[in-house]
């Protein structure tokens, strides 16, 4: 995609692992766009994503949602950056099966080191399943929190 690095980038062109919360979500980089501050993946909801009722748990939803917008932001930052979420809000719009869902994010604002964020979730038939806002700060990668060496 790009000749870019830094923790997203490294993992987005296999230079480094993804991190596990996002590996463990199935999670494909379709395409990133650091200009634009955008981003579309792909994630898989197995079966054991799902509730009784067999729809995709909200709470594995929440997480796609997370690891969209998150990258979104990741995606325009120097290789000495990381971001940290201040807070981001989930609409559920309806219950979706297991399967592949797409995300696509973006950043909407940036006013110096705060972004406003946005992502969608889509079922495989394209019809938006869940939707995030939220608000991160960008801050320097030596304090960003690490897990096994990865950090997204």
């Amino acid at each position: 995609m790009t000749g870019r690095s830094g923790p997203f980038w490294d993992a987005v062109e296999g230079r480094a692992p993804l991190p596990r919360a996002a590996a463990t979500l199935g999670l494909e980089v379709l395409d990133a766009d650091g200009d634009n501050g955008t981003v579309e993946l792909a994630f898989t909801a197995p079966e054991d994503f799902t509730n009784p009722a067999g729809n995709v748990l909200g709470a594995f939803l929440t997480a796609m949602l997370y690891d969209t917008v998150g990258p979104a932001l990741l995606a325009t930052l120097e290789p000495d950056q990381f971001q940290s979420t201040l807070e981001r809000h989930t609409r559920f719009l309806r219950p979706v099966r297991p399967g592949r869902i797409i995300g696509k994010g973006r950043v909407v604002h940036r006013a110096g080191d705060i972004a406003f964020l946005e992502a969608g979730l889509t079922d495989s038939d394209g019809v938006v399943i869940a939707t995030a806002g939220a608000t991160a700060r960008v801050i320097p990668l030596d304090q960003a929190p690490t897990s096994a060496g990865s950090v997204w």
